[in-house]
């Protein structure tokens, strides 16, 4: 992963549309995912191979010069606390206001990379007002349109020279499972848990983010490292931030994973936040386990945990086949069920069907009850095969793959799921023209 870029300037200069603009650059991508807190989106771009997280810092509350100040100084801290680079966005059109200049002296404080991004670069003021901008202080201005996309080659060329490079692991690299989740939901006392007093720990290694450790797990026989999400909450006592950490703090820890542990509090149940963080790691194709925390603190009937899972399942449909643990940290329950199912998903995610037994299995079944034809033809799916991929990808060989419907393909999703086992783990299948 290339890490985070955040998108900051004052309002209506054209955040937003950068932003979808940015993140559209290619289908497959992780589509931008609103209202995880308010107006804030996040979404994945890439350029020249390189994959980056996107951070859209839109939204100010409306109100008096100081209450807009106060929010612009905490939104813009918030996302050069966490972003690797900052793509501070103007309006060309409008010249240089009294806020760019003050959000300009922020960003000059955090000794990030900062690309001066000239938005309206199409309209035909642009070339008495840009020089303004130097007064910012910034030897390269980069002049884009957010609507057409003139200008924004050359801004993701040199943006994506300053981000950081993923690290080559040497030998095998140990899995890695992030456990996220909302503040509060107990996130340390589980991983205090797990650790024990005695903290089995070998290395201490300093991690994505700045409190945000890999701590080296291994007892009863199993190996790997856990990345905690937890610190959340010393940032600052605002609700509205806590969220915002929240989620960029995950957006970080499950780019890294191959597993994500989500702590759900069972006396707050699956809320926006958490179904947020959970498609997150959807969409990011990687494994995934709820635990559902605090589990001795609902009032429970005979079928509880039924009626709770039930309800965790429309919420995450149409994928569903992932599974709950039920645990309570603090009584240490079920905590080593936890990390059981997670390493069983580890394997899932990794695991390779042998193009033979695929087919031998598929066939039949496809034969048996094919695609629906459409328009009067029939779609004859021939031959399908794994792809050497790091999470379950599919190719099917048909003659019409534009006709196959996404029912038919979440049948066949479905079929893999039952004679292959790919519990908690997102699988994408891909039709091609044979």
């Amino acid at each position: 992963m290339g890490g985070i870029v955040a998108i900051v300037g004052r309002p209506n200069v054209g955040k937003s549309t950068f932003f979808n603009r940015l993140i559209k650059k290619r289908e497959a991508i992780v589509d931008s995912i609103s209202g995880v807190t308010r107006d804030r989106n996040y979404g994945q771009s890439d350029w020249n191979g390189i994959e980056f997280s996107l951070i859209d810092t839109g939204g100010y509350v409306e109100g008096s010069d100081d209450v807009f100040q106060r929010e612009i100084d905490k939104q813009v801290n918030l996302a050069i606390d966490e972003a690797d680079a900052i793509l501070f966005l103007v309006d060309v059109v409008d010249g240089l206001t009294g806020m760019d200049e003050t959000i300009a002296q922020l960003l000059r404080r955090s000794q990030k990379p900062v690309f001066l991004t000239l938005n309206k670069g199409d309209k035909s003021k642009v070339t008495e007002n840009r020089t303004e901008f130097y007064a910012l202080g910034y030897d390269h201005l980069f002049t884009v349109s957010a609507i057409n996309g003139s200008g924004t080659g050359e801004l993701l060329d040199e943006l994506v020279k300053v981000l950081p490079e993923q690290s080559e692991q040497i030998g095998v690299p140990l899995p890695r499972f992030a456990v996220v989740g909302r503040p509060n939901a107990g996130k340390s006392s589980f991983i205090n848990a797990l650790i024990g007093e005695e903290r089995y720990i070998v290395t201490n290694i300093g991690g994505t983010t700045r409190d945000s450790i890999d701590t080296k797990y291994n007892r009863f026989g199993f190996e790997f490292n856990l990345v905690d999400t937890a610190g959340i909450r010393k940032k600052s006592k605002v609700k509205e931030d806590i969220e915002f950490y929240s989620v960029m703090r995950s957006v970080r820890a499950i780019e890294y994973c191959d597993v994500c542990l989500l702590l759900v509090d069972a006396t707050r149940g699956f809320d926006g936040q958490v179904q947020n963080i959970f498609w997150l790691a959807h969409r990011n194709n990687k494994g995934v386990v709820i635990l559902v925390n605090k589990w001795d603190l609902v009032q429970k009937e005979t079928q509880s945990s039924k009626f709770f899972e039930q309800e965790i399942k429309e919420k995450t449909a149409p994928f569903t086949d992932v599974p709950l643990v039920f645990i309570s940290t603090l009584n240490k329950q079920r905590i080593f069920k936890a990390i059981e199912t997670a390493v069983a998903i580890y394997k899932n995610r990794s695991k390779r069907i042998p193009t033979r037994k695929l087919n031998d299995t598929l066939l039949p079944i496809i034969e048996n009850q094919p695609p629906p034809s459409y328009k009067g033809k029939f779609v004859k799916i021939k031959f399908c095969l794994q792809l050497p991929t790091r999470h379950p990808q599919f190719a099917f060989f048909c003659n019409l793959p534009q006709y196959v419907k996404e029912p038919y393909k979440r049948f066949l999703e479905n079929k893999l799921r039952e004679f292959f086992d790919f519990k908690g783990i997102p699988i994408q299948l891909f039709f091609r023209k044979k």
